[in-house]
């Protein structure tokens, strides 16, 4: 039996990627473990992406108030460009889309404080880019899925 497809939501950072991923459903989005910003990064990325079945990922776009591009915009573009490179060489094929994710990080934060979480385990930054990436996945997921029943 072929397993389910998922989605897969990437919050990138120069350090740490966070990682969320969908149910089969593509109803709900799940923080995950972050992965380091390292030369194992795609590597890493890749068996998530087999292992998961991703068939889309959706990157945190990260464009200023004014909806213009920073540093890390071009940053977050470069990232693409070669997960996208990268991918095509391993025959790997997932739609990448940006998402804006304006504001995710301090939702994230947001989040964390509110959950109960000792403090040390609160101040793991690895966490605030995984909750950020979940919070884009989530999102990603409801605006698709309202958009799809306003049109079926």
């Amino acid at each position: 039996m072929e397993k389910e497809s998922k989605y897969l939501a990437v919050d990138y950072g120069e350090k740490r990627i966070g990682i969320a991923v969908s149910d089969e459903n593509k109803k709900y989005s799940f923080s995950r473990e972050h992965l380091q910003n390292d030369r194992n990064l795609f590597s890493n990325l890749l068996e998530l992406i087999k292992e998961e079945n991703i068939i889309k990922i959706i990157i945190g776009y990260p464009l200023n108030f004014k909806s213009e591009k920073t540093i890390q915009t071009i940053k977050t573009e470069e990232f693409r460009n070669n997960l996208e490179k990268f991918l095509e060489k391993y025959s790997v094929k997932a739609e990448l889309i940006y998402f804006d994710e304006r504001f995710t990080s301090k939702l994230a934060a947001g989040s964390i404080i509110n959950s109960g979480l000792t403090k040390k385990k609160r101040q793991e930054k690895g966490r605030v880019d995984s909750i950020s990436a979940q919070i884009i996945l989530q999102d990603y997921i409801d605006k698709t899925n309202n958009l799809n029943n306003i049109y079926s």
